[in-house]
């Protein structure tokens, strides 16, 4: 099997795609309000420095989220019927001329799709975690000037038209041999997530990281097993460090990512070009918490009842007899910023576990 990555140089609001030639999107925007983006959005809309200046938020929040509801009918467009798009976004807080506000971007976002036809499905709490001994701001230990320190993203799930429907041998033996493990989908699909640490993204640069929405490698992982299968197109507008193209090659699909900073296209490159042996060890710890898993089941309430055809190691249910864990052989570059990559066709041999099936 092979896939293909492309790094396009362009803005989300003008996306050089075909219609409906994506099957999900994952990405995070620019954090309207949120200061370090302050220039992103000023240098497409004029307005927004004057209103920061006169301390008019609410009015400047409104111009960011004009500037991203274009990307927003953009992926729309992009976006096959039955598609997801996952955006993880957080809300922001900030004082202007001494008055401090929360400013909603997850509720004006989802205002803003569903507007456009999504239909929204139920999102994901992702709580960060967090060492801080402080968990408010404000004044201390006196009423009624403190507030609650926010711990939390959101990532908002959302579809266009219909649930997709799945046909052709060669489409549903795909999404089979693209199952997850019964533990994994106990977590995965859980309303919120505690397990993924929001720092030490360790597969992009420090100074790259700081200038980007970056979000882990494990949360793109997930989302995109979660809402896709081998060999389908992930989209990201807001491409920033690459952390969901890596995570598409990763899972065997293939990834489009659109950035308009053109200095980050050198690094994301240098990233893909790391990622075989990297997506491989990742991989392979999904296989060896599976055997884990097994293990302690069998010891503590017996044996599951199914067997992989693949791997021949236990199952919780049938629908993971086909699952199969990606294995990458290599990726080239064809050109700047396109890559091609190749997968092996049969399971990782040090899984196998004959004995089982």
């Amino acid at each position: 099997m092979e896939t293909g990555i492309n790094i396009l140089k362009g803005t989300a609001s003008h996306l050089a795609i075909e219609d409906e030639s994506v099957d999900l999107i994952v990405t995070s925007p620019p954090y309207p309000m949120v200061e370090m983006w302050d220039t992103i959005f000023s240098d497409q809309e004029k307005q927004i420095p004057k209103y920061l200046s006169e301390g008019q938020g609410r009015k400047a929040f409104e111009l960011m989220h004009e500037v991203l509801d274009k990307a927003w009918a953009e992926s729309y467009r992009g976006l096959k019927h039955g598609g997801i798009a996952c955006i993880n976004i957080g809300d922001a807080t900030r004082t202007l001329n001494g008055d401090f506000q929360l400013y909603p971007n997850h509720s004006r976002i989802l205002n803003s799709c569903q507007d456009l036809g999504f239909a929204a499905l139920p999102d994901i709490l992702w709580r960060k975690p967090t060492n801080a001994p402080n968990k408010f701001m404000g004044s201390g230990m006196l009423p009624v000037g403190a507030y609650v320190t926010y711990e939390h993203e959101y990532i908002l799930i959302l579809r266009k038209g219909d649930r997709r429907a799945f046909t052709g041998g060669k489409e549903k033996e795909l999404r089979r041999r693209s199952a997850f493990f019964w533990e994994e989908r106990n977590v995965w699909f859980s309303d919120v997530w505690f397990d993924i640490k929001g720092t030490g993204q360790n597969l992009v640069e420090k100074t790259t990281r700081q200038r980007s929405a970056a979000f882990p490698f494990e949360l793109a992982y997930r989302l995109i097993c979660m809402f896709s299968i081998n060999g389908d197109v992930v989209l990201d507008p807001f491409v920033g460090t690459g952390t969901t193209l890596a995570a598409s090659l990763a899972c065997g699909r293939s990834g489009i990512g659109i950035e308009i900073d053109h200095t980050f296209i050198p690094s994301i490159c240098s990233l893909l070009r790391s990622m075989p042996s990297v997506a491989n060890a990742y991989n392979r710890e999904r296989l060896v918490r599976h055997t884990q898993f097994v293990a302690k089941h069998t010891e503590e309430k017996g044996p599951l009842k199914h067997a992989n055809i693949h791997y021949g190691f236990p199952v919780m249910t049938a629908q993971e007899k086909e699952l199969i864990v990606p294995e990458l052989e290599s990726i080239r570059e064809t050109e700047q910023a396109r890559f091609i990559v190749s997968y092996l066709n049969t399971p990782q041999c040090d899984f196998l576990n004959t004995s089982a099936i």
